[in-house]
């Protein structure tokens, strides 16, 4: 039996890095005595997957990872187990099992993720209307950056990979590509829009920082639509509770 678990990132705890994670929930489901499947062999280890590490500095209302059980367990029992073996910072939002298949693990059918992003009081480069700006910017047919990879760099358009947006007050709410087809983190779009408001004569705007945002995950989503029509739904969705 599979289940999909998700939760909460916020506070302090968002500076830790995506290990630091990992080990976490290893001590949560020992604590919590989850029966989490292990593997084989002379160095088993917990069957555990994310959907997508979140960068240092973010936090996240809807972060993912599944497991292997061992043993079903009631869903409300294991979240509140897992609640109170957990520490502030970090809160479990539901359990739900999934189906069996290595195609529907999270990691395999990530497809888009939300994002919240807004400027920190002391980011003073901004422009009273920026938001106004922002909405030019997104109506361009196309944006191109470069882009690092593991290897080299290179030139891509990012403006298909942003699926939906919206001003939201002093913030920009974004539906952007993820997974491992196509990624695109908020980071780089908001890089891009300040090369935009202050292209510099190289074009490459030097005084930007990405630490003078506020970036939040709202939600990661699988795509059920068809080559030609996206239809998102959330991770959660694909999952069932666990009533035994």
């Amino acid at each position: 039996m599979k289940a999909r678990i998700k939760f909460r990132k916020y506070g302090a705890l968002r500076f830790i890095g995506h290990l630091d994670v990992m080990r976490f929930f290893q001590k949560v489901m020992r604590r919590a005595d989850i029966p989490i499947a292990f593997t084989g062999g002379y160095s088993p280890h917990m069957i555990m997957s994310f959907a997508s590490p979140l960068g240092i500095g973010l936090s996240s209302d809807g972060e993912y990872f599944d497991i292997e059980l061992s043993a079903p367990i009631n869903s409300g029992e294991a979240v509140r187990r897992m609640n109170e073996a957990c520490v502030e910072g970090i809160e479990v939002v539901s359990f739900r099992q999934i189906p069996e298949e290595k195609k529907m693990t999270g990691m395999t059918i990530l497809a888009a993720a939300d994002y919240l992003v807004q400027p920190k009081n002391n980011s003073g480069f901004l422009p009273e209307d920026w938001t106004a700006r922002f909405e030019i910017f997104l109506a361009q047919s196309r944006i191109r950056i470069v882009k690092q990879t593991k290897r080299s760099e290179k030139e891509v358009d990012i403006r298909p990979m942003i699926y939906n947006w919206e001003i939201r007050g002093n913030a920009v709410f974004m539906q952007l590509a993820a997974g491992s087809a196509q990624n695109l983190k908020p980071d780089l779009v908001m890089e891009a829009f300040c090369r935009y408001l202050d292209p510099g004569p190289d074009g490459q705007k030097t005084d930007f920082n990405s630490e003078a945002f506020q970036y939040h995950r709202m939600e990661m989503y699988a795509d059920a639509g068809t080559v030609t029509e996206r239809k998102l739904i959330t991770l959660e969705s694909l999952g069932t509770e666990i009533a035994e």
